[in-house]
């Protein structure tokens, strides 16, 4: 497992610790170091970031009023010389809440609360499915299996790991049964699985074999949703 991460925290010192830790720890992969708020802004919006380390303690703009500004809300680890922040720290769904200064052991333990809830995650999506109606027989396709949808007007071609199966649904009808979480539509011909996005280029995202285009009136969705 490889959990892309950024530190943001105002205080050098604390920086350099949390740097070593995450260096030390073989899951994690470092993509980002901020000094405040708006440089994480910025990180968040310019990469993908799976855990914030995040301190509650800045000057500016606080780690909880930035956290709570953000729309897409990775996985937050809230670090502190203060501990009567972790009340509101908690009611924020954060995954953990680091008091400094804190031991490897503590930030490891913290750590494997992040591994438990992605792989969670990530079991509900493999054992998901979705029930559709092809050459007379109803398909139990599973979401971990699809690469992406093409509409053929009143018919979807389904692209699967091993095969493709022309189903009687519409695109738009689809789309309203596929988990949000998974699925995006970037085209009014495709939508595609986010979790098989292997790159994107311009405006075409490669799934699998596949250049998918992405339409115009997608594009701003389609980015802000693939950066987050």
């Amino acid at each position: 497992m490889s959990i892309r991460c950024i530190i943001v925290d105002d205080e050098p010192l604390s920086r350099d610790v949390l740097n070593t830790y995450v260096s030390d720890h073989p899951d994690l992969e470092l993509v980002g170091t901020c000094k405040d708020a708006f440089d994480a802004m910025s990180a968040l919006e310019s990469r993908q970031v799976d855990l914030v380390f995040l301190d509650i303690n800045m000057p500016k703009l606080s780690g909880i009023n930035f956290y709570k500004s953000l729309n897409q809300k990775p996985n937050v680890i809230f670090t502190t010389a203060y501990p009567e922040f972790a009340v509101e720290g908690f009611e924020l769904n954060a995954i953990d809440y680091l008091l400094k200064p804190f031991s490897f052991e503590r930030f490891v333990q913290a750590v494997n609360k992040v591994k438990e809830k992605i792989r969670t995650s990530e079991g509900s999506a493999n054992e998901g499915h979705i029930m559709l109606k092809a050459d007379k027989k109803m398909y139990k396709i599973n979401y971990a299996d699809i690469l992406y949808f093409e509409s053929l007007g009143d018919y979807v071609k389904v692209h699967i790991n091993d095969k493709v199966l022309i189903v009687t649904i519409t695109l738009k009808k689809l789309l309203e049964e596929l988990p949000g979480d998974l699925f995006l539509r970037t085209h009014k011909s495709y939508i595609i699985s986010k979790q098989k996005i292997e790159y994107v280029e311009g405006n075409q995202i490669k799934i699998g074999e596949k250049m998918i285009g992405i339409g115009q009136s997608f594009k701003e969705e389609v980015l802000r949703q693939i950066k987050s």
